[in-house]
């Protein structure tokens, strides 16, 4: 079966220069920047609502990136919105929300219905932010839930740039061998 497939009509859209696994599943209204890359085993599901990720993002190995759909219960549904320069770590779970620009979600973490992390945000490994939840602008989240950590240092801050970068460099060779 093909990695990427459209549903009830609909095809993903896939920007210029994206690398996606053939083992990776991406179905339905979803969009994916330039220079992106998703890894094996990642699934996007834009079935019921539409998901948009944004340049330089990598999805990595395992993750699941959701939407969460309108019904009587949420009237409006939560799509799933991912800015530039985000690193997905592994076996992520993004659910209905908004991720914005430059942010680091580390491996197994999970994002829920309507929470919102900001730019330059880092979310730690394991880490749960629960649904709805507002975080701040540059700071680490650890926990479950989360709870603001500390502020990031100047270091950390470069951190999210450098990561995109070096996944933009390494998807680059995967697309050479192809």
């Amino acid at each position: 079966m093909k990695p990427v497939r459209s549903l009830r009509g609909v095809a993903p859209t896939i920007g210029e220069r994206v690398y996606i696994d053939p083992q990776c599943c991406i179905i339905g209204d979803v969009e994916i920047g330039a220079d992106s890359s998703v890894w094996p085993m990642a699934v996007i599901r834009g079935d019921m609502h539409h998901i948009r990720i944004g340049e330089r993002v990598s999805v990595q190995d395992g993750s699941v990136l959701h939407i969460t759909h309108a019904s009587d219960y949420n009237p409006t549904g939560h799509p799933l919105i991912i800015g530039n320069d985000v690193t997905i770590g592994h076996n992520a779970c993004l659910h209905g929300c908004t991720i914005e620009d430059e942010v680091l979600i580390g491996i197994g973490a999970i994002v829920l219905d309507g929470a919102l992390v900001p730019k330059q945000t880092m979310i730690a490994a394991g880490c749960l932010v629960p649904p709805g939840k507002q975080l701040e602008s540059g700071h680490l989240y650890v926990g479950s839930p989360a709870k603001k950590a500390r502020p990031l240092n100047e270091k950390e801050l470069a951190f999210f740039k450098y990561s995109a970068g070096n996944y933009v460099k390494e998807k680059n060779q995967f697309l050479e061998e192809l």
